[in-house]
């Protein structure tokens, strides 16, 4: 997507404003030269910034404002290094709020919805930030947080929930319980807005038949507000995001260089009118690309495909980059088998190679032995490395309440 007039100022103004402050990418501007932009050539000039960069700012040097005007502090889900702490203004609160409503809008979700909000309250933005929006629309909070399924399940019933808001693995993990207890014919979810991690096809089929419902995926990061700056609409042909609030631009990961639109490559984001933290450039290392054309829903924002994958979620094996993805394409062929895994990466010292172990489940009417060598055989031809396969039953590798680790790399 090209830069608009509009854009260009609202970028220039945000670099204006971060000089001004003295922030850490004030500073940084400073240091390179740069008081602002004029055109899209000056725009990609700008050094993109990361999580790194975030983390050695911290607690608050990328804030932009006087602390009097914080009213609110963030921090990433991420388990590595130094958190990220992101601070909100008044207005940087109610801008999330405004985009989240629009996202449950463009669910079909209204005012006369009972929603019942799963994700995790506190520092982490979900659960706050589905229930911000579900006020701004007008509909009904149920801020159960995650955890304890039983309540869950009794406040389903109870509230006569209509939609559920959760992460995928908590969404499946909800769908085997109703299909396990026999309560399908008990709630009355309609639509489910699954956000925080990638999902496979497989699970997503398995969600929407056990609960009934539509799913919508929604995306976001705690750096850039958080979830609610996409969804899909109905027609299902990608996920409209704000682009008043946000530029998006989709590079190569590895020259940096800018992609045309239809290709995969990384997403990159600047905020607008961000004020507590804005950023210019922030590479995500999600992986999609811009869909050309309007959608056929009618809506004028642009668009992404589903996010891929993340660029660091590759891992090695014998020379050859792997991509959880890659494995949920596979399982996604097999007959009776879940959407669950788990790969383990670990090196053996007898033979000095590597190995690499998945784990999968599968429905017991199948023969296992004969899945994992079709499994085996499928991985050998498309990534030309033999993993060992284990096939466990159903329900068999461990649900979450949050996100699901996939890949364990046991090595030094």
């Amino acid at each position: 997507m090209k830069l608009n007039e509009r854009q260009i100022e609202q970028i220039d103004a945000q670099i204006k404003r971060l000089i001004d402050s003295d922030s850490y990418f004030g500073r940084m501007y400073r240091d390179a030269g740069i008081t602002g932009i004029g055109s899209r050539e000056d725009f990609e000039k700008i050094p993109f910034v990361d999580k790194a960069a975030l983390r050695d700012a911290y607690p608050l040097g990328i804030q932009a404002v006087a602390d009097e005007e914080v009213v609110r502090i963030h921090s990433s889900s991420g388990t590595t290094g130094k958190p990220v702490i992101i601070p909100y203004t008044v207005k940087d609160v109610e801008d999330w709020a405004v985009m989240f409503a629009r996202c449950y809008e463009t669910a079909g979700i209204t005012a006369g919805d009972i929603m019942q909000i799963t994700p995790a309250y506190g520092l982490w933005t979900a659960g706050i930030g589905f229930q911000a929006g579900c006020e701004k629309l007008g509909a009904m909070a149920v801020p159960m947080g995650p955890g304890n399924t039983e309540k869950q399940l009794q406040m389903m019933q109870d509230m006569k929930s209509t939609v559920i808001c959760a992460t995928s693995s908590y969404a499946l993990l909800l769908a085997e319980e109703i299909n396990r207890r026999g309560l399908k014919d008990k709630i009355y979810l309609k639509k489910g807005v699954i956000g925080s991690e990638r999902w496979s096809e497989k699970k997503r089929e398995y969600i929407a038949r056990e609960l009934g419902i539509e799913l919508y995926d929604i995306y976001g990061l705690t750096e850039i507000y958080g979830p609610g700056i996409g969804i899909n609409c109905q027609e299902e042909k990608g996920i409209h995001y704000w682009d008043d609030y946000i530029y998006i631009e989709i590079i190569d990961p590895v020259t940096g260089e800018n992609v045309p639109d239809g290709e995969e490559g990384e997403i990159v984001i600047s905020t607008l009118v961000k004020e507590g933290a804005p950023l210019i450039r922030f590479r995500t290392h999600d992986i999609s690309r811009i869909i050309p054309g309007k959608c056929s829903c009618g809506r004028d924002y642009p668009r992404l495909d589903i996010i891929k994958g993340r660029s660091d979620d590759m891992f090695k094996v014998h020379g050859v980059n792997m991509f959880p993805s890659q494995f949920e394409e596979i399982l996604g062929m097999i007959d009776g088998v879940s959407s669950e895994y788990k790969i383990d990466v670990a090196h053996d010292e007898e033979t000095n190679r590597d190995i690499i172990m998945i784990t999968i489940e599968a429905e017991g009417r199948v023969n296992f032995e004969n899945t994992a060598q079709t499994v085996r055989k499928l991985v050998k031809s498309r990534m030309s490395v033999t993993p060992n396969v284990a096939v466990v039953s159903v329900g068999t590798l461990p649900r979450s309440e949050k996100k699901t680790q996939r890949v364990f790399d046991h090595r030094d």
